[in-house]
C-alpha cells in the first residue's frame, strides 16, 4: 500500500513573531472549536475519498502554534484521521510546541492522545535575541519546558534554531548551539533568518530601519554548527537538519522525497494525484466554507469521482490549484533529493520515469561538478559541503 502523510495546520498564534510570514492569526484563539469541527469535515471528506487506498504513516501538527489545542482536543483530531484513513501502527506524529506552552502534565497527556514525536520552537538561548525576534519565552523557560517533556515520558523532541540574526555575534550562536546539543535531543533544525516583504522585518527594512542579514556571517555560522553538531554525534541527513540515533523527522522526508502528502486547514498545501494545491488562508473563510462542501459530499459520498481539478474543489476550499506534469515532477525530484545528504537517487529516478538522470539533463551534472557543487557517490548525485552554501546555484540549472 502507498505511503500517505498528513498535515495538519493550526494557524492560531498568542502573539505573531515579527519575522514570521506562515498563515498565522493572533488573537483568534476563540475559534478554535468551530475551526476544529472545520478541519475534522475537511479529513473526513478526504478520508472517505482516498483513505482507504494508502498507509498513513506520519502525521504532523504545524503551525501557528499547535500548543494552544488541549490534550483532548488534539485526541479528538487525531481519532477523526484514523476513523477515515488507514494509520499505520508505527505512525510518526509530530507536534510544534512552544516552551511556554509546556508543562509535565500537558506533555503526558498528549503522549495518551497520540503524539510521539515533539517540535519546539527554541530558536536562541539568548534572551536579548529572544526579545529581539519576539518570543515570548526566555532561556530558561526553553530548559524547563524541555525536561517537563522528557519527565512525560517523550523520547523524541526536535528542536528548532534560528541564526543570521542581525548583529547576531558568532559567541552568542555558538553558546546557543552548545545548550542545544547539551541537552541531547534526537533532532536539530537550524534556519538561516530572512526578512519577508509583508511582514514587520521587512517594513522595517524598507525603510531602512532594519538591516538584512549577513550572508557571509550566516554561512559562517552553518559550517560552525554543522562541526559543533557532527563532534556531538549528530547525523546530518538534510541540508537544515541533524538527527541523533536514527530519528530523522520522517513527515518532512515525505516532502524532500517527493512523495503524496494532503494538508488541512487554511493556507495548507498538498501534492497529490498530479496536482499541488492549497486551501484559502482566512481561518472565518475555510470554516464557513468547509461547512458548505462537507453538507455538499455527505450527499454524494457514495459516489467516488475520478481525481480531477474539479475532484478537488469538491473536497476541500481550494485556493490555488496546480497541474504537475511530468517535466515539473522529474525537476521536483532532483532538486528535493538534493536538499537530502544522501543526495538524489539515479536508480529511483530511472525506475520513476523509465529515463537516465544524465538523459534528461544532459551536462548539467558535469558542470556542477566542475564547479565543485555536486559529487556522485554509487546511485546517487548530492551536493558538495560547498554546495551546502549555495544550493540555489544548483537547484535552478536544472529548473
Amino acid at each position: 500500500m502507498d505511503p500517505l502523510s498528513l498535515y495538519l495546520h493550526i494557524p492560531f498564534c498568542t502573539v505573531k513573531c515579527p519575522y514570521c510570514d506562515f498563515n498565522t492569526y493572533s488573537r483568534m484563539e476563540s475559534l478554535i472549536p468551530e475551526y476544529l469541527d472545520a478541519l475534522k469535515n475537511e479529513i473526513h471528506v478526504w478520508g472517505s475519498e482516498i483513505g482507504d487506498s494508502y498507509e498513513t504513516n506520519t502525521i504532523y501538527f504545524g503551525g501557528g502554534t499547535p500548543s494552544l489545542l488541549t490534550p483532548v482536543q488534539v485526541r479528538s483530531v487525531l481519532e477523526t484521521c484514523k476513523q477515515w484513513f488507514r494509520v499505520a501502527e508505527d505512525v510518526e506524529i509530530s507536534l510544534e510546541a512552544n516552551p511556554e506552552n509546556v508543562t509535565p502534565e500537558y506533555m503526558s497527556s498528549l503522549l495518551q492522545a497520540g503524539v510521539n514525536r515533539l517540535s519546539m520552537g527554541v530558536q536562541s538561548f539568548d534572551d536579548d535575541e529572544l526579545k529581539w525576534l519576539g518570543r515570548t519565552h526566555d532561556s530558561e523557560a526553553i530548559v524547563v519546558a524541555y525536561y517537563a517533556a522528557r519527565q512525560a515520558g517523550f523520547g523524541n523532541i526536535s528542536l528548532d534554531l534560528i541564526y543570521g540574526l542581525t548583529d547576531q555575534s558568532m559567541a552568542t550562536w555558538e553558546d546557543t548551539l552548545g545548550q542545544a546539543i547539551g541537552l541531547k535531543p534526537e533532532h536539530v533544525s537550524l534556519y538561516a533568518l530572512t526578512i519577508e516583504q509583508d511582514t514587520p522585518f521587512g517594513k522595517k527594512a524598507a525603510r531602512g530601519l532594519l538591516q538584512h542579514p549577513n550572508p557571509d556571517v550566516a554561512a559562517d555560522m552553518y559550517l560552525l554548527a554543522a562541526d559543533m553538531l557532527s563532534d556531538n554525534g549528530y547525523n546530518h541527513y538534510e541540508i537544515s537538519n541533524w538527527e541523533l540515533g536514527g530519528h530523522a523527522c520522517r513527515h518532512n522526508t515525505t516532502y524532500w522525497e517527493d512523495r503524496c502528502y494532503v494538508g488541512f486547514g487554511p493556507g495548507a498545501h498538498s501534492y497529490f494525484g498530479a496536482f499541488r494545491f492549497s486551501d484559502i488562508r482566512s481561518p472565518k473563510r475555510y470554516i464557513e466554507s468547509m461547512d458548505r462542501l462537507a453538507k455538499r459530499h455527505s450527499s454524494t459520498e457514495d459516489e467516488r469521482q475520478a481525481f480531477t481539478e474539479e475532484a478537488i474543489h469538491g473536497l476541500s476550499p481550494v485556493d490555488m490549484i496546480e497541474h504537475i506534469d511530468k517535466t515539473t515532477e522529474m525537476m521536483e525530484t532532483i532538486v528535493l533529493g538534493l536538499r537530502l545528504v544522501r543526495g538524489a537517487s539515479k536508480k529511483i529516478f530511472r525506475a520513476r520515469f523509465g529515463m537516465n538522470i544524465d538523459d534528461v539533463y544532459p551536462g548539467i551534472i558535469a558542470e556542477l561538478k566542475e564547479l565543485g557543487l555536486l559529487e556522485e557517490a554509487d546511485e546517487y548525485i548530492r551536493l558538495t559541503p560547498r554546495g551546502w552554501l549555495l544550493s540555489n546555484e544548483a537547484f535552478v540549472r536544472f529548473l
